[in-house]
């Protein structure tokens, strides 16, 4: 990983999340460095939606190259439901499908715009990725799939559904 200049993190502590934000921005402000890949969604999912970005990705500035990825499961699902597979399981269904079929689109260049936020451009960028990949917008963090919803979210959502009814 130092051959290719990963930057590492850990998402907890706020002085990784500042150190990571600087070490990008130096990276991006260098022409001569290749471009950065980043995943803003932080995990994967399920193949039919596209879930909320990370605003970091977004706060340093420079170009956003798009690119929306979807696999095709005809042949074979490289989703991993950890939920259902074990990691034995799932690798074994990988390695003996006919074909992991992928299809990428490469989309045209992105740049936030003055009165935007980086919340506001990364709901932009999603949702171009999504149009493209023939996907649905979800607003909420991939990271729900492995954690309990907070209570407070909870009390939110039941507030705002008692207005409305």
């Amino acid at each position: 990983m130092q051959t290719c200049q990963h930057v590492l993190f850990e998402r907890s502590e706020m002085k990784d999340r500042h150190l990571v934000r600087k070490k990008i921005r130096e990276h991006i402000a260098d022409k001569a460095k290749l471009p950065i890949l980043i995943f803003p969604e932080g995990t994967c999912i399920n193949n039919t939606s596209v879930m909320m970005f990370k605003k970091g990705s977004f706060e340093v500035g420079g170009t956003i190259h798009p690119v929306a990825i979807k696999y095709d499961p005809r042949f074979g699902d490289a989703f991993w439901n950890s939920a259902k597979y074990s990691m034995l399981t799932y690798v074994f269904n990988v390695m003996t499908s006919w074909a992991i079929v992928c299809n990428v689109w490469y989309l045209p260049p992105m740049v936030k715009e003055e009165e935007e936020d980086a919340v506001h451009f990364a709901n932009r960028v999603k949702a171009v990725i999504a149009a493209r990949g023939g996907m649905s917008v979800l607003p909420w963090d991939g990271g729900l799939k492995r954690k309990k919803v907070k209570e407070s979210f909870k009390e939110e959502q039941q507030k705002k559904y008692c207005q409305i009814v």
